[in-house]
């Protein structure tokens, strides 16, 4: 990283109220409380800089603010060629933002693109299905894609748009801190475990994404094709209910 990089890290990182970075691995530890991940004012005070073994930065606002800084960041973005291929609007992501439980989809459609709101025509309604099949409501999780514009004729992200988008979503997962995250889809799945190995060999399994459990399972919209498949997702979805309940 250079120092014009460094600049532009700490720059963000004080939009999002970080007045220092922490070392101390007890930070890593899963087992401390939502409070003080949320209050999270116990910070190193050092010159600023970021050392090459510095821990992941400590968010002093609370994960809400933090989103919003994240938000404000992306503006109306035209950082990559989606912005002029008939995208309507940025699309975010929406939920709690001290969920225990957070969705990675792959990009928005239509309706999400209409709405401003991922999963929310036939295949987020199936997800909202999903979320309460396992004692949950919608909005005690939160939900996100890798890529938060429309491509066009909903065809799958380049490689491009991924690489551009894809550090706005890890700054969501910094900031909310799910202890799950699941993965919709072949999409979404390959490009978090950065592999391409078909979902049907990565469900099953249960990985480590930054600091989270992440369970890689079929996207609703595939299900709607293969209904079939739902007992695979609800098995998925077992394991996503006893690790939430494991880790509260």
């Amino acid at each position: 990283m250079d120092r014009d990089q460094v600049t532009e890290h700490l720059k963000f990182a004080a939009e999002l109220g970080v007045t220092g970075v922490s070392r101390d691995p007890v930070w890593r530890s899963r087992a401390e409380t939502r409070e003080s991940r949320r209050t999270a004012n116990e910070l190193d005070t050092q010159t600023p800089g970021v050392p090459s073994n510095a821990e992941p930065v400590v968010f002093s606002r609370t994960p809400a603010d933090a989103l919003a800084a994240i938000r404000a960041d992306i503006g109306d973005c035209t950082r990559c060629k989606l912005h002029a291929q008939g995208r309507r609007q940025i699309v975010f992501g929406v939920g709690n933002p001290d969920a225990d439980l957070m969705f990675v989809g792959e990009a928005p459609g239509a309706d999400e693109d209409v709405q401003g709101i991922p999963f929310v025509g036939r295949a987020g309604q199936l997800l909202t299905k999903i979320i309460e099949a396992i004692d949950l409501k919608r909005e005690d999780v939160y939900i996100a894609n890798v890529i938060k514009c429309r491509p066009p004729g909903n065809r799958n992200p380049e490689q491009d748009e991924v690489e551009t988008c894809e550090p706005f979503l890890f700054q969501q997962i910094d900031a909310i801190k799910p202890k799950v995250i699941v993965a919709l889809g072949k999409f979404g799945a390959q490009t978090l475990l950065r592999t391409l190995d078909p979902i049907s060999r990565l469900r099953g399994r249960v990985y480590e994404f930054r600091g989270a459990k992440l369970i890689p399972t079929f996207h609703p919209a595939y299900l709607l094709r293969n209904p079939a498949s739902k007992r695979e997702v609800w098995e998925d979805m077992k394991v996503v209910r006893s690790l939430l309940n494991v880790q509260r």
